[in-house]
């Protein structure tokens, strides 16, 4: 199957969006926890014409759920782009490298590597996590793969054509460990980058100045996290349970002060409606990673609010000024 978004040499769409100048937009995805492809597709069309691709998530929360995989290639069928996450809790190198190369097969392009949550915090504590990599590694075997070559140095016969990504956390201590974990998955060829939800714009400001210090954002290209959210017990519990997410408490004053349930909706959309046009003028941001969790119907909404509508349509080549995925590959 052709991915409709991704042109005849293999670049997928997101790749031309950010190549082009554009100011990136993606979502994100939960498959179910079940093999109902309808809940797939319903929640597409909450995506469709508001991003430029979607994340499918990968037994997110140690969850077990539809592969990404196949909800990539279920998403692909609804007219979208898909971005297939990898962990490296569930699979060694044998597994995640097979699995790339059928992933590629079927037209998806765009790969998201990350570690993934621990086993600990899903529905199967017992099981055994695998971690024969790490995220760096494993982005630095996706692009051995794009290159030729499995991480044994045996020929790849058909280099599968693959816009690698990985995550970044800007609120982790110590500061400059985070500068330097990015440093080391853009060096092993991340050729885009999404971050941990942003609630402290000054702190991801900070950040982001870094990394334009260390000449990152030259290297890659950078998507700020976003998370509409519902209610004030919702940011509580992320401040409380979830690693890497700093919240600033105005954030949580302001959903605490809403009078109602329809209010405190309304208010969570205003932030992320905030927190986009703030992180847009951030010099070196390309982009943004809306994660509406159990809330896709707000995406429109948000993207729409923020004036992000409507999503360039990018079927020519990109300007000869615009970066490239081979100049932005160390």
């Amino acid at each position: 199957m052709e991915n409709a978004r991704s042109d005849a040499c293999g670049v997928s769409h997101l790749e031309r969006v950010l190549s082009s100048g554009h100011f990136a937009v993606c979502g994100e995805i939960g498959p179910p926890r079940g093999a109902d492809p309808s809940e797939v597709l319903r929640k597409c069309e909450y995506f469709r014409g508001v991003v430029d691709a979607v994340n499918l998530t990968d037994n997110q929360a140690a969850v077990a759920r539809m592969s990404s995989m196949a909800a990539s290639l279920l998403t692909m069928q609804a007219g979208l782009e898909p971005i297939m996450q990898m962990t490296c809790r569930d699979r060694n190198r044998l597994a995640q490298q097979s699995d790339m190369l059928g992933a590629a097969a079927l037209g998806i392009r765009n790969i998201l590597c990350l570690s993934g949550d621990h086993v600990t915090l899903g529905n199967h504590p017992q099981a055994k996590s695998v971690h024969d990599l790490d995220a760096v590694n494993l982005t630095a075997m996706m692009r051995g793969l794009r290159e030729g070559h499995f991480l044994s140095g045996d020929e790849v016969k058909t280099p599968p054509e693959l816009f690698i990504g990985a995550t970044a956390n800007p609120f982790g201590e110590p500061f400059l460990a985070r500068v330097h974990n990015l440093k080391k998955k853009v060096a092993s060829g991340a050729q885009f980058i999404q971050t941990q939800v942003v609630f402290d714009v000054p702190r991801f400001e900070k950040w982001m100045q870094a990394c334009r210090d260390e000449g990152l954002t030259e290297q890659t290209y950078i998507l700020a996290g976003i998370a509409p959210v519902r209610s004030a017990s919702t940011l509580k519990f992320m401040r409380n349970n979830v690693a890497g997410v700093h919240i600033a408490e105005e954030y949580i004053q302001r959903m605490s002060a809403a009078s109602s349930k329809e209010d405190a909706m309304d208010e969570g959309v205003r932030i992320a409606v905030e927190t986009i046009q703030r992180v847009r003028d951030i010099p070196g941001v390309a982009g943004v990673h809306i994660m509406p969790v159990m809330w896709e119907s707000v995406i429109r909404r948000v993207v729409e609010g923020a004036g992000l509508l409507p999503r360039p349509d990018v079927l020519e080549s990109p300007p000869a000024e615009a970066r490239s995925a081979s100049e932005l590959t160390p």
